[in-house]
């Protein structure tokens, strides 16, 4: 069986470890990659959706980022017990027409004994936002503003 550490019981450290491995994953952009650390029936509410499965996550993470451009998340270690933690977020994105959203929300996360996420369910909500009001730049990004 594939283990993805850190594993339950988890502690204040290895709960923050794994908000940050959540993080950067997600931030990577890459359905294949994300869907690996859940299991292979994992059970998921995304907003009004119900996702079963790597192969369910994989086709939603595909039509997500197709969607939301520029994809920026951040996330934050809400509580934890010994398998379940709970995370609140936000990342920033934009549409094909540069419409700019800051997305606010929070995740339950359930853990099996190796580490694989089993259940997800997120509550999410957007809000339009101007491109200069964005918290998330890479290195590269310019700040315009309208003169």
């Amino acid at each position: 069986m594939e283990k993805r550490f850190p594993v339950p019981p988890f502690t204040l450290a290895t709960a923050l470890e794994k908000v940050q491995l959540a993080e950067d994953a997600w931030n990577s952009r890459d359905p294949q990659r994300v869907s690996l650390v859940y299991t292979p029936d994992t059970e998921w509410r995304n907003r009004d959706q119900f996702i079963n499965g790597r192969e369910e996550v994989v086709a939603f993470l595909t039509g997500k980022w197709a969607k939301e451009l520029d994809y920026k998340l951040k996330k934050e270690l809400w509580s934890f017990t010994d398998n379940k933690i709970a995370v609140k977020f936000e990342y920033e994105w934009h549409d094909a027409a540069g419409n700019w959203f800051r997305s606010y929300g929070n995740e339950l996360w359930d853990f099996n004994a190796d580490g694989l996420m089993q259940r997800r369910f997120a509550a999410i909500n957007d809000v339009p936002i101007n491109s200069r009001d964005r918290k998330f730049r890479d290195a590269g990004d310019e700040l315009v503003l309208a003169c």
